[in-house]
């Protein structure tokens, strides 16, 4: 039976520490709330999946959040870049020995659970599987063995990462398949379709 893995990239919800480009113009309790309502949109079309489910915290492990024990294993995040986090991330699922992961974010209010199943049913046929961003990122990327130089000298939070990535999937002669292209919340002009819950 194939084993396959959710990595969710979480950073922990402290003000001032998250949606910066969102703070400098809203301030950091706004950025906050928004954040929070991202974190809760994951969580709800994640919690069900028939996945392993990782989530990976960018500064410590909470083990009393949004994110049950019951459905998701909790790990640290390792690295001093998004690069090196995320390859960190997938080497340390490949050597436990599952056949394929995917990574997804928490900044895409979109990103539903019929792309997530998508994208591991793309690894059937494909060796990489890309959600595209509007600006240029992506918010979900999947393989099904290590591929090291998709993480390797890239301008992160950059307009520049998804042609990038594509440039050395071509340079290393992997197929892949490319999802819808999707909105991530970073910058306060992202919020047009974007409506925050009441608390």
């Amino acid at each position: 039976m194939t084993k396959e893995a959710l990595l969710i990239f979480a950073k922990n919800p402290e003000a001032g520490k998250v949606k910066t480009r969102l703070a400098a113009s809203m301030g950091n309790e706004v950025a906050l709330a928004i954040y929070n309502q991202l974190l809760l949109h994951t969580v709800s079309v994640t919690r069900y999946l028939p996945f392993d489910k990782f989530v990976f915290y960018s500064s410590y492990i909470d083990e009393h959040d949004i994110w049950d024990s019951k459905h998701y294993y909790k790990k640290a995040q390792q690295g001093n870049d998004l690069g090196e986090r995320m390859k960190s991330a997938f080497a340390s699922i490949f050597y436990n020995g599952y056949d394929n992961a995917v990574i997804i974010g928490t900044d895409c209010p979109d990103l539903n659970a019929e792309i997530i199943e998508s994208a591991f049913t793309s690894l059937q046929t494909y060796d990489v599987v890309i959600g595209p961003a509007e600006d240029g990122g992506y918010y979900l990327l999947g393989m099904k063995e290590m591929h090291h130089k998709l993480f390797e000298d890239i301008e992160w939070s950059t307009s520049k990462v998804l042609h990038f990535t594509l440039d050395k999937c071509a340079a290393s002669q992997l197929s892949y398949y490319l999802l819808p292209v999707l909105n991530d919340i970073d910058e306060e002009k992202d919020l047009r379709a974007f409506k925050l819950q009441k608390q």
